[in-house]
């Protein structure tokens, strides 16, 4: 299966889509000019995944911040997670936060309750 690994930048995060070293990770900033662009190949990706996932897929959320429109394809994304653990495959969304950061905590927790995935919240200190 292709590898879909995208440098962040400031207005786009860092993606990492690579079932062969099973890391699937998303982190950094999102806030692309042009939301769906950005994240349709990613969920395209997922949606191929699905049809043979391995058989423990943890996702990676380390996310700095994310825009109003990055929210809703983020959702699309633990969606098409949900739709594989559904299915009866092994997934678990590890939501990375800094320890200081109180509204990126609360973002993992509110997707966390939209989302019937399992859910760990991570947090980390920033030196």
């Amino acid at each position: 299966m292709r590898v879909i690994k995208i440098q962040g930048s400031d207005d786009t995060p860092k993606v990492i889509l690579d079932a062969d070293n099973n890391t699937f990770e998303i982190s950094g900033r999102s806030l692309p000019e042009d939301v769906v662009a950005f994240y349709d190949p990613i969920l395209e990706w997922l949606d191929e995944y699905s049809q043979n996932p391995l058989d423990k897929t943890v996702f990676n959320f380390k996310l700095e911040y994310f825009n109003t429109a990055s929210s809703k394809l983020l959702l699309d994304v633990l969606l098409k997670l949900e739709d594989m653990y559904d299915a009866g495959h092994d997934v678990l969304v590890k939501w990375h936060y800094p320890d200081d950061d109180e509204d990126m905590e609360e973002a993992g927790e509110e997707y966390a309750d939209i989302v019937e995935v399992p859910f760990e919240q991570v947090s980390y200190s920033i030196d």
